[in-house]
């Protein structure tokens, strides 16, 4: 992958950009690469360099990134004002539950269709799903959809004003754990140990409900990158992005291996570019 400076717009000219109607819903849909399909739902204030980034990187190991534009302004570092007033507009919208604990966001339903598509179109067991921050717990959420196997949680943060809350509903989860169980599946999930936003007590809180199918890392907040954007330094002030901001990307660095234990989570989960093609000419 050309490197490219996180410092800067980025114009995701390598992405195909598809307005993708689902339910009867129209969103913007940056679509890249072949193989199985990932969905990267973007973190606050939005589709960031530092998402495009982690979307190319799971890319280039062999699948098909589908990364929804949720909010914000796609490809685009925010200012610290500009951020916030993404983060505001969110808050309120009917799509998002962002104070409600025990309830799943609305827009967790087109999203699963977003995965039966992706499986449609790209092929393969199934899917995966990464879910950031603010769109955290989604990709657990979309566990309700079949063709989703490999659900990944990075620094779940809502509900915002319950530390120990998740957001999703009763019934919900408890069919998820149902499924998780009957075929043997899990959920990877990571924070950094100082996270304000995503804290122990909600790991805890997943761990209760999902018993060992929840596989939670925890990272040093030493292994935080410092040189973060606008919005990060003066709103987001510990430790947080796992796989985009706050990455060091240097070999040995614990994000680092964080984000290939996610890569390699997919493959497993899901094959390569290689069994799918072998698959459709049988």
């Amino acid at each position: 992958m050309t490197k490219r400076s996180t410092r800067m717009d980025d114009p995701l000219e390598d992405f195909t950009h598809r307005e993708i109607r689902l339910d009867g819903i129209a969103k913007l849909v940056h679509v890249a690469g072949t193989g199985p399909g990932v969905i990267v739902m973007t973190e606050m204030p939005g589709i960031s360099p530092h998402v495009a980034r982690f979307s190319r990187w799971v890319r280039d190991a062999g699948f098909t990134v589908y990364m929804p534009s949720l909010f914000g302004r796609d490809g685009v570092v925010a200012s610290a004002e500009a951020g916030v007033a993404v983060f505001q507009r969110a808050c309120v919208s009917a799509e998002f539950r962002a104070l409600s604990a025990n309830v799943s966001s609305p827009v967790t339903l087109w999203l699963r269709a977003l995965a039966r598509l992706a499986h449609q179109e790209c092929g393969g067991p199934g899917v995966g799903a990464i879910g950031m921050c603010f769109t955290g717990n989604f990709a657990l959420t979309m566990m309700l959809e079949p063709a989703m196997l490999a659900p990944v949680l990075s620094q779940p943060s809502l509900p915002l004003n319950d530390p120990s809350g998740i957001e999703i509903a009763p019934d919900d989860i408890a069919a998820v754990r149902e499924r998780l169980d009957r075929e043997d599946l899990t959920v990877l999930a990571y924070r950094f140990e100082g996270d304000r936003f995503c804290t122990a007590q909600r790991f805890a809180a997943y761990a209760e409900q999902l018993g060992d199918r929840f596989i939670g890392r925890v990272l040093p907040d030493s292994a935080a990158n410092a040189d973060v954007p606008p919005f990060f330094a003066q709103h987001v002030t510990t430790p947080h992005s796992v796989v985009t901001v706050h990455l060091i990307d240097e070999a040995g660095q614990p994000t680092v291996a964080a984000r290939d234990e996610i890569l390699a989570f997919f493959a497993r989960r899901l094959g390569s570019r290689a069994d799918i093609v072998n698959d459709r000419s049988a």
